[in-house]
């Protein structure tokens, strides 16, 4: 097996979008199942993913400015550059390896947790209307879902900026020295 077919890749969208259906689809059945039996949904249960999202994008901004200040110009010796964050050393190879792998399952939990939240919403949405208690957890399912998809886009912005940027080039994306196919960043090793 060639060293290319054993890279890790980003997360794609299609793994996200199959963990979600997974979880809203027994999410809904155990709410169709229990509900009656069920406590109250806190409203703000959902607030905590949504505190890690914002928590894995402020780490996401970190890393990046770490690992851009590791970079050598052109003919210059190396320096460390200084940024908000004070003065910036490189980062560890074993840092960002366990922030990508944090990255990579904070956002398979978030798409769960949005399915989840989604499978309640599904539940209790028709039945806001005749169920005091079935409208308070339709708003608390959707506080959840939108806490999830911070969660989840928190977790994706934090495995962008663990990819090495290339010396040559400050955009993003996917390539050759970009982390991509082929390429060298921490994202894809």
């Amino acid at each position: 097996m060639a060293d290319d077919d054993r890279r890790l890749g980003f997360t794609r969208a299609r793994d996200l979008l199959v963990v979600a259906w997974i979880a809203l689809v027994l999410g809904y059945v155990a709410v169709r199942i229990a509900y009656g039996s069920l406590p109250v949904f806190p409203r703000f249960a959902g607030v905590s993913a949504a505190l890690l999202g914002v928590g894995e994008v402020v780490a996401g901004f970190h890393i990046r400015a770490r690992l851009r200040a590791r970079r050598i110009p052109r003919g210059g010796a190396e320096h460390p550059r200084s940024s908000v964050w004070g003065e910036l050393k490189p980062l560890p190879p074993l840092v960002g390896a366990r922030s990508l792998m944090v990255a990579k399952a904070s956002s398979l939990a978030g798409a769960g947790l949005g399915g989840l939240w989604a499978g309640l919403l599904l539940y209790t949405a028709p039945l806001a209307g005749s169920v005091t208690a079935a409208g308070r957890d339709s708003l608390t399912a959707a506080i959840g879902i939108v806490c999830a998809l911070v969660l989840t886009g928190g977790a994706l912005w934090l495995e962008r900026c663990c990819v090495q940027p290339d010396d040559d080039d400050d955009r993003d994306g996917p390539g050759p020295g970009r982390g991509g196919p082929g390429g060298s960043g921490l994202g894809a090793a």
